[in-house]
């Protein structure tokens, strides 16, 4: 047919079995197969002529990048991969980043790559996957599989919904080889290969259905677990970078604090979501995203330890528990609370309460240090907390009793702290005998954030102690002689926390 009455069906073409793990195998073998690109059902376009179709193949200029450098972290990613090489000889490592989960139709939500994946290469896109291939050396060839740039011989990167002018560029497989200082081959090519591939191999589950599936009968549930848990273990404690990255992190979210600070009358004005918002522009601006949903929690909303619906009114007199924290662009969150007085002065009550989460927190950080046992800062910020609310009569002693039986946990229900990371619980996945049982070491990052919770309808406390909840965190960083409290720049005492605020809105 000729003219605009011809219709053309693009379609991409993608190797279904390749020789990307066999390189031995010869190129005539390799099977394609074309499949259509996937247009939009009601769109108003019902197809695209041949005119228009060899119109868009030309006339675009050369935009790859040639002057690259390695990211910041390549060399500490090297090593990660090193560590993981000696762990598991001879065995085929495959760890994807994960694929994008619709939010809604046809959008999706923000991506955001495994932890595993980004620990190991740096890379956050997705579909990408890393490959640890076993050489005769010993040790292991690293090659990272991405998606190419968008093809615009078939039309793909102005017809697909996920091509280079919906979503935008992404790096050619020579771009991210110079960036990440890993080889970089075609993800497309690579369920095929690793059907075809024989010795023994571990996944990382939970991030590609599509890469699990080619691995079907080569895995096994408990070997990769084995892992999970050791990449989980690998960041129990910091390099130099992501110390680095946790301190930008924390004073990103100590400047977001000041933000809220500065507009708590408008949020009385409106609400809590007036002030979830107002820290997530300081997490954009300076950051990849928050690490975690925001709890702004105002009044008695505060007594809820993940109250993340912020909906609820901000009032004059009441106490806000504000714990947030802003994630860096690759991907190191910090993890931070305060319990500020909304009208910038607390009551005695109110003080009285804050002050004794306060001592508790000194001495759960006093208590991190090299060779302490990891439950130290816990124990000694229960123990504060317990001999508070025996002396004010809301359970009775002695003390060592209340601890035995574990009868404060009615009001301070959580446990003191959480390894800190990229996962802001870092570590999740670690055996128990090497975190909650284990021992602090220099590099490890860890909260301490004890608090106090008076629900609104518990009747075993005076009236007046109902619907107060506060809460005190701190991001922790272990060093050689102590510790270092990497939030130290947010005020923590009740009366540097009233003169701070002060300040703020003077």
């Amino acid at each position: 047919m000729e003219g605009v009455q011809s219709r053309t069906e693009p379609s991409i073409r993608r190797q279904t079995v390749s020789d990307a793990l066999n390189p031995e195998t010869p190129e005539e073998l390799v099977e394609t197969e074309e499949e259509p690109i996937k247009q939009r059902k009601n769109g108003l376009y019902p197809g695209v002529s041949d005119e228009l179709a060899e119109n868009m193949k030309s006339g675009w200029a050369d935009t790859e990048l040639r002057d690259l450098e390695p990211i910041e972290q390549a060399g500490h990613t090297a090593a990660r991969r090193a560590a993981l090489s000696a762990r598991f000889p001879g065995e085929r490592l495959v760890i994807p980043a994960g694929n994008l989960k619709t939010r809604s139709n046809d959008t999706e939500y923000a991506f955001r790559a495994s932890v595993e994946y980004a620990y190991l290469t740096g890379n956050q896109t997705e579909d990408g996957v890393l490959v640890m291939e076993p050489n005769r050396a010993g040790g292991h060839d690293a090659t990272i599989y991405l998606l190419p740039r968008s093809d615009r011989e078939n039309g793909e990167f102005w017809l697909d919904g996920q091509g280079e002018l919906w979503v935008g560029r992404r790096h050619s497989l020579t771009e991210a080889e110079k960036l990440y200082g890993i080889p970089a081959s075609d993800v497309r090519e690579l369920a095929g290969a690793l059907r075809e591939a024989t010795g023994p191999v571990r996944v990382v589950r939970g991030f590609d259905a599509g890469i699990e599936a080619a691995l079907t009968d080569k895995v096994t549930a408990e070997r990769d677990e084995e892992l999970r848990v050791f990449l989980s273990e690998a960041r129990l404690v910091k390099d130099e970078f992501e110390v680095g990255e946790l301190q930008k992190a924390v004073d990103s979210t100590v400047r977001g604090f000041e933000d809220v600070v500065k507009v708590l009358d408008k949020a009385e004005a409106t609400s809590e979501r007036y002030i979830e918002g107002t820290f997530f522009l300081r997490a954009r601006v300076e950051g990849n995203d928050i690490g975690y949903g925001s709890i702004c929690a105002a009044g008695p909303h505060a007594t809820t330890l993940h109250w993340v619906r912020n909906d609820g009114a901000v009032r004059s007199g009441e106490l806000l528990l504000l714990d947030a924290g802003v994630e860096t662009h690759t991907y190191y969150t910090a993890d931070v609370t305060r319990t500020l007085p909304i009208n910038g002065r607390y009551t005695e009550l109110q003080r009285k309460i804050y002050d004794a989460v306060y001592e508790a927190q000194e001495a759960g950080i006093a208590a991190v240090k090299p060779g302490a046992k990891y439950r130290d800062f816990h124990d000694a910020a229960q123990r504060v907390l317990a001999e508070k609310l025996v002396e004010w009569g809301l359970v009775e002693g002695p003390v060592e009793r209340v601890l035995e039986l574990g009868l404060q946990r009615r009001w301070t229900l959580h446990g003191t702290g959480h390894m800190l990371g990229m996962d802001v619980h870092d570590c999740a996945a670690a055996r128990t005998e090497t975190y909650v049982d284990g021992t602090l070491e220099p590099g490890m990052c860890l909260t301490v954030e004890p608090g106090l919770y008076f629900q609104a309808d518990d009747l075993t406390v005076p009236e007046e102690y109902r619907g107060i909840g506060v809460r005190i965190e701190d991001d922790i960083l272990v060093t050689e002689d102590g510790n270092r409290n990497l939030s130290a720049a947010l005020p923590r005492r009740s009366d540097e926390v009233e003169r701070w605020m002060a300040e703020l809105k003077s």
